[in-house]
């Protein structure tokens, strides 16, 4: 192979070709985020959920060193299965590529990728962000920096609780990020509805936020994301007490086995599985399902306006 430029899937040229709306979707959740079997279940589910609320899914991986938007059922079955799947953002894309690696997006890989894809809305489940004790580890994830240059609707249950919600916040805020709550004023904490902060701006429909991708665009200032904070319904989180006991659990075993790095949050979501006896993993699974449709929802209402979806990728 001696060309590695993005290959579309099928569904994802017909959508392209035709100007319908697409939710690009990352796939770390298929290889590292869920165990097997339900990680292939999962994304199966959130594409159809994406295909039920009017949008196409454009999954993204690595098979064999080529980078493709929209997945279809056999690569995703390839990455829930494969051994050594690499995780990959945005920096390891070209090394992955070169070396023929099977890689899994992350949130800052199919960021960017979307983006140069120009899809315009992306849904997952949790940001990535500043970790507990970054200040002595200088810990952070990549996704931060990569928002803040990469013009995409990051649909997300806020950042993982596993993390430092509070410093995640006010580093989104120097790298000029912009974060909304659909239908709230409170910035959800993944596993559990409130993560315990205010943010400033609420948006209480896809259209409005439609009207958010217009004026950016139309305005042509900033090239950063927008993430949009959808919280699950109170009755659906993950019953805050034994969210806490849990995390504070499995903080104790990181320090134990010195666990760091890219490490961590694998481990700690593979923590709460065990010790919740699957609950947290069905609040995982309900998280993404809203989000897909959401995002899907948002996508329709992009392209049923006169403008184009999302923004474009600078050139």
């Amino acid at each position: 192979m001696t060309d590695f430029a993005i290959r579309y899937g099928e569904q994802v040229t017909r959508a392209r070709r035709d100007g319908r709306p697409v939710v690009a979707l990352e796939s770390t959740i298929i290889s590292h985020g869920l165990p097997h079997p339900d990680n292939l279940r999962v994304a199966r589910e959130i594409e159809q959920t994406v295909r039920d609320n009017g949008a196409v899914p454009a999954t993204i991986g690595m098979i064999g060193g080529e980078l493709i938007v929209g997945l279809d059922d056999d690569q995703v079955q390839h990455l829930a299965l494969a051994e050594g799947v690499a995780k990959l953002s945005v920096r390891d894309l070209a090394v992955a590529a070169a070396r023929r690696a099977d890689g899994a997006t992350t949130v800052a890989a199919t960021s960017a990728v979307a983006a140069a894809a120009e899809i315009g809305v992306f849904a997952t489940g949790g940001l990535g962000g500043v970790h507990r004790e970054a200040s002595v580890t200088f810990d952070e994830s990549a996704d931060l920096v990569t928002l803040a240059r990469t013009p995409i609707v990051v649909v997300c249950a806020g950042v993982k609780s596993i993390l430092d919600v509070g410093a995640t916040l006010e580093r989104l805020e120097t790298l000029g990020v912009a974060v909304a709550g659909y239908r709230t004023h409170r910035f959800p904490g993944f596993f559990v509805t409130d993560g315990g902060f205010d943010i400033d701006w609420r948006l209480d429909s896809p259209g409005q936020v439609a009207d958010v991708i217009r004026a950016r665009a139309d305005q042509a200032v900033g090239a950063g994301a927008l993430i949009l904070a959808n919280p699950l319904p109170a009755d659906e989180q993950l019953d805050p007490a034994l969210h806490d006991r849990t995390l504070a659990e499995g903080l104790e075993l990181l320090a134990r086995d010195h666990i760091t790095g890219k490490a961590v949050t694998p481990f700690l979501l593979s923590h709460f599985h065990e010790s919740t006896e699957g609950r947290s993993l069905a609040v995982n699974v309900r998280i993404i399902l809203r989000n897909a449709a959401l995002a899907a929802e948002i996508a329709v209402a992009s392209t049923s306006a006169p403008v184009t979806l999302g923004f474009s990728a600078p050139a």
